[in-house]
C-alpha cells in the first residue's frame, strides 16, 4: 500500500488544477486564509472521492439505497482510504436526541440499571423485592421452631378514596369474600380479624377494607433428621400452600406469625407498604425515554410538555377585555367573537368588574377566573346564538380550559396550528423532565438513579464512572496471591465507593463500566467536560457537535481510515487545545490518517 496520499490535477471550486502530496498514517493540517481553497481540497476533493469509491465498492442493490455520488473534478488521487468527514453541521434535528444517545453512553447505561440496579418504591423509597416460590418456603421453614403462622392470600387492600370509588372496592371485597367461600376456604381475614366463612360477613361500605384469605395455618417443626431442607416433611404441604396463595393474591404472600410480625413476599418488585409496582424484569428497553416501556407518560419522554402560556394569550395587558384583549377569544369569526364577549360580559357584571378596564387594573381573582375559570361554580351566564339571546346557570370555562379543549377537539392541522401559538414548553410536571416513568427513576445505582446521572457534567460523570469502575474491580479481584478466581470471590458481601453490588453482578458491570469511563473520558479529553449527557443535541454549537463525534470516532476503534476534520478547535478555550492535539494524534495512532482544515495557523 502507498504510504502517500497523492491529488493531481485538483480544479473544485477555486482550486486551480493543484497537485498535492500528503503522507498516510500522519496528522497532516491544511491552513490558510479564507477563501483560499482548504475546504475545498479537503471536503470537496479528498473526503468526497474516498466516499465515492467506497460506495463502488458496494453492491449494486447496496447503491441503489445511497444515491449516485458525483465525481470530483481531479485527474487523479492515489493513497486513499474510506473517509470520515467530521465537520460542524448539526448531528441531529430530532428533539430526543441527546449527548448521551449521540455519543451511546446512555446505551451502556441503560444495560447497567437493567442489570445491576435496585428498584425501590417509587412513593416512599423503600427497596423492593422479589421472591421465588423455592425462598419463600425457606423463609417459611426457617422460622423458629413451634412459630404458629397464617398463609394469607391479599384479595383486597385498604385503600382510601372517593366516596363512589370507596363503594366499589368495596363491593369488590364482598365479591371476593363470597369467590373465597365457593372455593371451600374455610376462614378470611378482614382488617386484621380472623373470621369463618361459614358465618355471615357484612362490610361496611363507606370504609376501606382488606380482605385476605386464610389459606393454609401451621406450626413449623424442625425435624431433627432433615432441619429445614429438601427432606423437611412439611416442605411439599407448604410449597402447596404457597403457590396456592400466589395464584389467588396475583403474586403476593403474607406470612402472619402468630404473636409476631407479619412477613410479606412477593413474586413480582413489590412495596412491603404499597404492595406491587408496576415494573417486571428490568430491560434496558424499560430505561430507554424514546420507548413506550420506559417513557413517562405524560410528555412522553420528551421531558416537556406544551402548556397555555398566559403571557401569549394575553400579550398586551394595556388592552381591556372589551377591545380584545384575550387573543384566542378575539381572533375567530364574527359570531364567535360575540359569544365570547356575551361570555365574559356576564362574568364581569356577576363579579363586579368592568369588560372596559385594562387588563392590568383588573384585581388578580378576576383574572384568574378569566383565564382559569370559576372552578365548577355556578354563574348566570347570557350570549347570543344564532341571533337569540339564551340565558343559562353554568359554570365559567375560562379561556385556558377553553384552549386546551379546543386542541383536543380539533381535527385538522390548520385549526391546530392556530391554537398551538399560545403554547409554551415547560419541564413535565410528571417527571421533572427526566423523561422516564417514576417507576424506572426509583431503579438506582450507587444511590442515584438513570437521570440524576445523565444530568451530572461530564467531568463529574466520569468521577463518577471512576468510582463504580474502581469498586466492581475491587470485587472482582482474585484475593491472596493468585489461587482465588473471580468466581471464587462471588460472595453477596457488598463492594466498597457506595456501590452496593454483589460478587456476580461486579463481574457483569465491569465491562460496562470500562466502556463508560472510557468514552466519558474521550469528552472530557476534547474540552466538552462541562456538557451534561442529557443536553439535548438541538442546543449543541456546531463545534461542540464535531467534537462529540471526534470522540465517538476514537471510542469507535476503527483503523485505517482517512479522517477530515473542519477547525476542530473553533470556540475552545486556549486551555483545552492541547488536549484536543492529543486526541487527534490518538486517532492517528490507531492507524487512521487524519487532515485538519485550521483557519488559524497559531493553533
Amino acid at each position: 500500500m502507498s504510504s502517500q496520499i497523492v491529488v493531481r490535477g485538483a480544479r473544485e471550486h477555486n482550486l486551480k488544477n493543484i497537485d498535492v502530496t500528503m503522507p498516510r498514517d500522519r496528522l497532516v493540517v491544511i491552513t490558510g486564509l479564507s477563501g483560499s481553497g482548504k475546504s475545498s481540497l479537503a471536503f470537496d476533493t479528498i473526503f468526497a472521492e474516498g466516499q465515492r469509491r467506497y460506495v463502488e465498492s458496494l453492491s449494486v442493490y447496496a447503491r441503489q439505497f445511497l444515491g449516485q455520488l458525483d465525481k470530483p473534478d481531479v485527474d487523479a488521487i492515489e493513497g486513499l482510504s474510506p473517509a470520515i468527514a467530521i465537520d460542524q453541521k448539526g448531528i441531529s434535528r430530532n428533539p430526543r436526541s441527546t449527548v448521551g444517545t449521540i455519543t451511546e453512553i446512555y446505551d451502556f447505561l441503560r444495560l447497567l440499571y437493567a442489570r445491576v440496579g435496585r428498584p425501590h418504591c417509587p412513593i416512599d423509597g423503600r427497596p423492593l423485592t422479589r421472591h421465588s416460590v423455592q425462598q419463600m418456603v425457606d423463609a417459611i421453614l426457617g422460622l423458629p421452631d413451634g412459630s404458629r403462622i397464617l398463609l394469607l392470600a391479599p384479595l383486597v387492600r385498604e385503600r382510601a378514596g372517593e366516596r363512589q370509588k370507596l363503594m366499589a372496592l368495596n363491593a369488590s371485597a364482598q365479591s371476593a369474600i363470597d369467590e373465597a367461600r365457593k372455593q371451600g376456604f374455610v376462614r378470611v381475614r378482614v382488617d386484621g380479624e380472623v373470621l369463618d366463612l361459614a358465618d355471615e360477613i357484612k362490610l361496611d361500605r363507606y370504609r376501606p377494607h382488606t380482605v385476605e384469605v386464610v389459606v393454609d395455618r401451621l406450626v413449623v417443626r424442625h425435624s431433627a433428621d432433615a432441619g429445614t431442607g429438601a427432606d423437611h416433611p412439611d416442605r411439599v404441604r407448604i410449597t402447596d400452600s404457597v403457590e396456592t396463595a400466589l395464584r389467588l393474591g396475583g403474586g403476593m404472600l403474607g406470612v402472619q406469625i402468630v404473636g409476631g410480625e407479619e412477613l410479606t413476599f412477593s413474586q413480582q418488585y413489590a412495596c412491603p407498604v404499597h404492595g406491587p409496582t408496576n415494573i417486571g424484569s428490568l430491560e434496558p428497553r424499560d430505561f430507554s425515554f424514546n420507548s413506550p416501556s420506559g417513557a413517562c407518560p405524560t410528555c412522553d419522554g420528551l421531558g416537556v410538555v406544551r402548556e397555555p402560556d398566559p403571557d401569549l394569550i394575553i400579550p398586551d395587558r394595556s388592552l381591556s377585555l372589551a377591545e380584545g384583549a384575550v387573543l384566542p377569544w378575539s381572533k375567530v369569526s364574527k359570531a364567535q367573537r360575540r359569544y365570547f364577549d356575551d361570555l365574559l360580559a356576564s362574568l364581569a357584571a356577576h363579579m363586579g368588574f368592568s369588560v372596559d378596564t385594562p387588563v392590568r387594573d383588573l384585581s388578580p381573582d378576576a383574572l384568574a377566573t378569566v383565564l382559569y375559570g370559576t372552578n365548577g361554580d355556578v354563574v348566570p351566564l347570557r350570549y347570543h346564538l344564532r341571533g337569540e339571546e339564551r340565558s343559562v346557570n353554568a359554570p365559567f370555562e375560562g379561556v385556558i380550559p377553553s384552549l386546551r379543549r379546543r386542541l383536543a377537539e380539533a381535527t385538522d392541522d390548520e385549526e391546530r396550528g392556530q391554537l398551538e401559538q399560545y403554547l409554551t414548553p415547560r419541564t413535565c410536571p410528571a417527571c421533572g423532565g427526566a423523561r422516564l416513568r417514576p417507576e424506572v427513576l426509583a431503579v438506582t445505582v450507587g444511590g442515584s438513579n438513570i437521570a440524576q446521572v445523565a444530568q451530572l457534567p461530564i467531568s463529574e460523570a466520569l468521577e463518577w464512572a471512576q468510582r463504580l469502575f474502581d469498586a466492581v474491580v475491587q470485587r472482582t479481584r482474585p484475593k491472596g496471591s493468585g489461587a482465588a478466581t473471580q468466581a471464587e470471590t462471588a460472595a453477596d458481601a457488598p463492594s466498597d465507593g457506595g456501590f452496593d453490588l454483589t460478587g456476580r453482578e461486579a463481574q457483569i458491570a465491569l465491562p460496562i463500566a470500562r466502556e463508560v469511563r472510557a468514552r466519558l473520558s474521550f469528552l472530557v479529553d476534547v474540552g466538552l467536560g462541562y456538557l451534561t449527557l442529557d443536553r439535548p443535541a438541538l442546543t449543541l454549537s456546531g463545534g461542540e457537535a464535531q467534537r462529540i463525534r471526534l470522540a465517538t470516532q476514537i471510542g469507535s476503534g476503527l483503523s485505517g481510515a482517512l479522517y477530515v476534520l473542519d477547525e476542530p478547535s473553533i470556540g475552545l478555550h486556549p486551555r483545552d487545545t492541547g488536549r484536543l492535539l492529543e486526541t487527534l494524534r490518538r486517532l492517528r495512532d490507531l492507524g487512521n490518517s487524519v487532515l485538519v482544515v485550521e483557519h488559524d495557523e497559531d493553533t
